[in-house]
């Protein structure tokens, strides 16, 4: 989604004139008259404005809400592009993907459906376990590097349907051959910690059993072992995968239905039936969305990714 906002920008021309019509606002922050001043405002020596609103949908809830959304929506001028950015889950169910909140008879799908030219509908899905290969040799070719394909499948079995610990992996990686021959499956096992996820159920065990001083010591072990950065995406992943688990649980699964839908090994299939039992899925929610808003707090600079750790640890331990 970052990337496809970075093209809009990139089109714009000019980075200065671009940066000048380029407006980005938090739906959970701003209000649908921050929304609109902004969508409505003329371009300054330039043709088009771009105007990017993250969770759009925090503040309508409400069918009047709704109505003034749409409302505004169908009066945007040309000059203005109007970007709304939904994280969103999907699972796959019979070949096809089914989203938690932008289902077909959901409000917004519904006005893009008959707005027909006027919106544009992207969906940027995770890459499932049989495309996780491929998308690590394409993001590898896309820095000037490449994988062997046995190669992209250890990666891609070490961190499953993770984009963002891929990326930091594929560019480890290539910084390790310098660019300068193909990465094989020998350098993939010699410098991707395998040992990590182990370790961060350890973590998550002792958030679960609400031991939070033992949680913060394993922590500081982890960050000693890992980049900050490769750490947070790593915590992320366990706790989409218990979400995942849950949700198959709650369905009246057990670790032998993890492990065949989830594509996990056995091993890690039990330990994610173990921990998720002891979470219920409101639980896990609220961890996960908590996840994302230090996601974003790091990318506006506002903290870093250890910072962000300690504070999920603290915040659960209590």
């Amino acid at each position: 989604m970052g990337r496809f906002v970075d093209g809009l920008v990139e089109k714009m021309g000019d980075p200065g004139t671009a940066e000048l019509n380029t407006t980005r606002l938090d739906g959970r922050q701003c209000t649908l008259d921050d929304i609109r001043a902004a969508a409505l405002a003329l371009p300054f020596l330039a043709d088009r404005r771009l105007v990017i609103v993250t969770h759009p949908l925090a503040h309508l809830g409400q069918a009047e809400a709704q109505q003034r959304f749409r409302d505004l929506l169908d009066g945007l001028p040309d000059s203005t592009a109007l970007v709304l950015l939904i994280p969103d889950t999907a699972r796959r169910r019979r070949g096809s993907l089914e989203w938690e909140v932008l289902r077909e008879k959901h409000w917004l799908v519904a006005w893009a459906r008959q707005a027909g030219s006027r919106a544009v509908t992207k969906a940027f899905p995770l890459p499932g376990p049989s495309e996780m290969p491929e998308w690590i040799r394409q993001q590898a070719r896309r820095q000037g590097g490449q994988f062997t394909p046995a190669a992209a499948q250890s990666l891609a079995g070490h961190v499953d349907s993770d984009t963002r610990l891929a990326e930091l992996e594929i560019d480890k990686l290539l910084t390790y051959v310098n660019w300068q021959r193909p990465v094989e499956v020998e350098d993939v096992e010699a410098l991707t910690a395998a040992h990590g996820q182990v370790n961060v159920f350890d973590m998550v065990d002792a958030l679960a059993a609400g031991n939070a001083n033992q949680a913060m010591r394993l922590l500081e072990g982890l960050l000693e072992q890992d980049e900050a950065a490769a750490l947070f995406a790593m915590v992320v992943r366990q706790f989409r995968l218990l979400l995942q688990a849950r949700e198959v649980l709650d369905e009246g699964g057990n670790a032998h239905m993890i492990e065949s839908e989830l594509r996990q090994h056995p091993f890690v299939a039990g330990k994610l039936e173990t921990q998720a039992r002891r979470f219920s899925l409101p639980q896990l929610e609220s961890v996960y969305r908590r996840l994302l808003d230090l996601d974003e707090a790091f990318k506006t600079s506002q903290i870093t990714y250890d910072l962000a750790l300690e504070m999920l640890v603290a915040e659960m331990g209590r």
